[in-house]
């Protein structure tokens, strides 16, 4: 879980699940504070398919109910954010669904 407040506009906000992006590399260097995250939502309005979401079943990696990844969200959060442990882990097959998903927001398909 992760605290995503302070937020302003349509920024995902509160405490929600997220999939940690960046590289362990980084991540796990003592001195490195970023961690860049995709949030999230259990929103009716984001349960739809779009090129920069991946859905998610209640039960799938850990997720206590059904949810949506949203890729165009992605952002960049100090280490302090992350409440509490992970709660699991995505499947090689869906990693490449959210690695789609950034790769259209990002506009980084095929350069």
């Amino acid at each position: 879980m992760v605290d995503l407040q302070p937020r302003s506009g349509s920024e995902q906000s509160g405490r929600r699940p997220c999939i940690v992006v960046s590289t362990d590399a980084f991540n796990l260097a003592r001195n490195w504070r970023s961690i860049t995250v995709v949030p999230l939502t259990s929103s009716e309005r984001w349960q739809i398919t779009s090129p920069t979401t991946v859905l998610f079943t209640a039960g799938e990696s850990g997720l206590p109910k059904n949810c949506a990844a949203l890729a165009h969200q992605i952002t960049t959060i100090d280490r302090d954010k992350l409440i509490g442990g992970k709660i699991g882990s995505l499947s090689a097959p869906r990693l490449g669904e959210l690695k789609d998903a950034l790769e259209n927001y990002l506009d980084l398909k095929g350069k």
